[in-house]
C-alpha cells in the first residue's frame, strides 16, 4: 500500500485497507475505539493487481487508486472512493493509463486537495510522471505529462497545509519535487536535490504552514529530512530497510513529529522530535513483538487526537494495533491481533 493505509473517517472510526490476493479490503471499528467489524472487499467484484495507493483528504474520505487487468498484457488504472468507514466504497471507476495503452508502469500515489479533487500520480512508459486529477464538479481532467527521466518506484505525495498538492521522486542521484502554485494547477517540477536515495524509501508530511517535509534513507543507511528551499537534514540511523510512517501530534503540549518503522530486528521502533527542529535530535525506541520480514506500519490519530498505529502482514495476515495512553510521554497500550 502506497500512502497511509491506516486512517480515521469523518465519524472517528478508525479504519484500514489491506490488500488480499486480487482485491482490497477495507476493515473498520464498529464505533470510535471499540471492537472491529471483519474484513468488507472494496469497490466490487473487480480483480486488481497488487500495489495500491490510498490518499485522503480533509474531508475525511479515502481515495484508492490500483491497477486492473484489462486485455491480455495490458492493465488500467481504477479509482474508489470511501466515504466512511463502515458504509460500502465506491464501485472501481476506470481512470485509463498515463500512456493511452500498456501495461503496469509503476506504483501509482494519490494525493487530494484541500476541493477534495484526487490527483493521481504514477510512471509512464517514458520514466516520467503522468497525472490524472478530479474535476471538481464530478469527471477527469485528461492525463498530463509533468516530465521528468529515470523515475524510481516509490513516489511520495503529500496535501500541504496550503492545500495544494505536492509530489517527490527519487531519481539516480537526486530527489525530485513538483508542486501547485495555486489551487487546481498543473503541478510544476521545482527542484532538485542532489542526494543518494535508496528507492523505496520516500515518505512525506505536512509540517508547517509553509512547507511540507519529506523523509527517506540515502546510501549510507541515515534517515534524512529535507524541505525544498532548505538544506537536507540526517535526523539519525534508519531502523530498518523500509520507508518510515509519519504524523504530526501533541506529545506533552509540544508540536512533534512522529516516525514509525520496522526495525531490522523486526520489531517497531519510534522516534519523535520537535516538528521542524531536526537539530533537537531523535532517537529510535523499540515496541511490540517481532514481525514478519514484510510487515509495515502506519500512523494516524483518532477520535481524541491520540496516536495509534498499527502493522499488517500481508504472509501472515496478522494486523496488530497499539495507541498511546493518556499519560506523559509516548508510553503505549499493548500491541493487540484485531
Amino acid at each position: 500500500m502506497n500512502g497511509d493505509w491506516l486512517v480515521r473517517g469523518r465519524d472517528g472510526r478508525l479504519s484500514v485497507y489491506l490488500f488480499s490476493q486480487d482485491a482490497v479490503l477495507c476493515r473498520a471499528e464498529h464505533g470510535p475505539g471499540g471492537p472491529w467489524d471483519p474484513p468488507r472487499r472494496v469497490g466490487g467484484g473487480q480483480k486488481l493487481h497488487p500495489s495500491v495507493a490510498v490518499g485522503q483528504g480533509s474531508d475525511g474520505y479515502a481515495h484508492l487508486v490500483a491497477w486492473r487487468p484489462t486485455v491480455p498484457g495490458e492493465s488500467g488504472l481504477v479509482h474508489s472512493t470511501h466515504f466512511r468507514p463502515r458504509l460500502a466504497a465506491l464501485d472501481w471507476n476506470p481512470l485509463g493509463h498515463p500512456d493511452g495503452r500498456g501495461d503496469r508502469t509503476g506504483t501509482p500515489a494519490v494525493a487530494v486537495d484541500a476541493q477534495g479533487r484526487a490527483h493521481v500520480f504514477v510512471r509512464n512508459a517514458s520514466g516520467g510522471i503522468g497525472m490524472l486529477a478530479q474535476k471538481e464538479k464530478g469527471g477527469w481532467d485528461p492525463w498530463l505529462d509533468l516530465k521528468g527521466r529515470d523515475v524510481q518506484e516509490g513516489l511520495a505525495t503529500v496535501t500541504g497545509e496550503s492545500g495544494r498538492v505536492e509530489l517527490y521522486a527519487a531519481v539516480p542521484g537526486a530527489i525530485l519535487h513538483w508542486s501547485q502554485e495555486e489551487a487546481g494547477a498543473q503541478p510544476v517540477l521545482d527542484e532538485a536535490l542532489e542526494a543518494a536515495v535508496r528507492p523505496g524509501t520516500l515518505r512525506a508530511l505536512a509540517t508547517s504552514p509553509q512547507s511540507t517535509t519529506l523523509y527517506f534513507t540515502d546510501d549510507s543507511g541515515h534517515l534524512c529530512a529535507w524541505r525544498p528551499g532548505a538544506k537536507p537534514a540526517t535526523l539519525l540511523t534508519a531502523a530498518g530497510p523500509g520507508p518510515v510512517s509519519a504524523v504530526r501530534c501533541e506529545l506533552d503540549g509540544h508540536d512533534c513529529t512522529l516516525l514509525a518503522q520496522r526495525s531490522a530486528d523486526g520489531r517497531v521502533a519510534f522516534a519523535a522530535y520537535p516538528t521542524e527542529q531536526e537539530a533537537a535530535g531523535a532517537w529510535w525506541t523499540e515496541s511490540g513483538p517481532q514481525l514478519p520480514p514484510d510487515a509495515v506500519v502506519s500512523l494516524t490519530l483518532d477520535e481524541t487526537e491520540r496516536v495509534v498505529a498499527a502493522t499488517s502482514s500481508p504472509s501472515t495476515g496478522q494486523l496488530l494495533l497499539t495507541r498511546r495512553k493518556e499519560e506523559p510521554g509516548l508510553a503505549l497500550t499493548a500491541w493487540q491481533e484485531i
